[in-house]
C-alpha cells in the first residue's frame, strides 16, 4: 500500500507558507495504520529498547501502538503543567517557533535504552528536543523512528549522530 495517497496537504496551516501534512487519513485507515505501525516495529526489533519515548500529541498514536506490538514500555512526553508528578523539562526550537517538551522525572533510568517515535520528522526540533531530554537522564538512544519524513527541510541534520528511520520519506 502506497501510504503518501493517505496523507493530506493542506497549505498555510498553521500559518501562511507552511504545507501541513496531515496524517489522520492514515490513522483512519485500519490497513494503512498498521501497516506504518508493522514497519516500524520491523525496523527497530532487534534494538535492545525496553521503552518508547514519544511527545505528544501524534507521537503518542504511534508510540503507544509500537510500544504495545514490541512489549515495551510508554513513556509520554508533554508540555508544561500537563504531568501531574515532578518532571524535567527542555526548551528547543521549531520551524515555527520554540517549545517546551517536559518528562516524569522517574520515567527512565541511567543506561536504559530507549526508542524516540513521532509521527513526522520536518526541521528535527521536537526530535531533537526529545532525545537531549532522554540523554538528560542519562538514557541511551536505541533508535529514532518516524513514519513520515519530510526531507527537504533536512531534519535529519539535527539527529546526528543518532540518525532518524523513516517509513515514507516526501522529497
Amino acid at each position: 500500500m502506497d501510504l503518501r495517497k493517505l496523507i493530506r496537504d493542506i497549505p498555510d496551516h498553521p500559518k501562511p507558507g507552511i504545507l501541513f501534512f496531515d496524517i489522520t487519513p492514515l490513522l483512519g485507515d485500519p490497513d494503512g495504520f498498521r501497516q506504518a505501525v508493522d514497519a516500524l516495529a520491523e525496523r527497530f526489533a532487534g534494538s535492545g529498547a525496553t521503552k518508547i519515548v514519544a511527545a505528544e500529541a501524534r507521537g503518542f498514536i504511534f508510540g503507544a501502538a509500537l510500544a504495545y506490538k514490541m512489549g515495551l514500555g510508554f513513556v509520554p512526553v508533554r508540555k508544561p503543567g500537563k504531568l501531574p508528578y515532578k518532571t524535567k523539562s527542555v526548551t528547543y526550537d521549531l520551524e515555527y517557533g520554540s517549545d517546551t517538551l517536559c518528562m516524569h522525572e522517574d520515567a527512565l533510568l541511567r543506561g536504559e535504552k530507549v526508542l524516540v517515535i513521532d509521527d513526522l520528522l520536518a526541521t528535527g526540533g521536537t526530535l531533537a528536543g526529545v532525545v537531549q531530554l532522554v540523554e538528560e537522564f542519562g538514557a541511551r538512544i536505541a533508535g529514532i523512528g518516524v513514519v513520515v519524513e519530510l526531507s527537504f527541510l533536512h531534519g535529519q541534520e539535527l539527529l546526528r549522530p543518532n540518525g532518524c528511520e523513516s517509513i515514507l520519506q516526501i522529497a
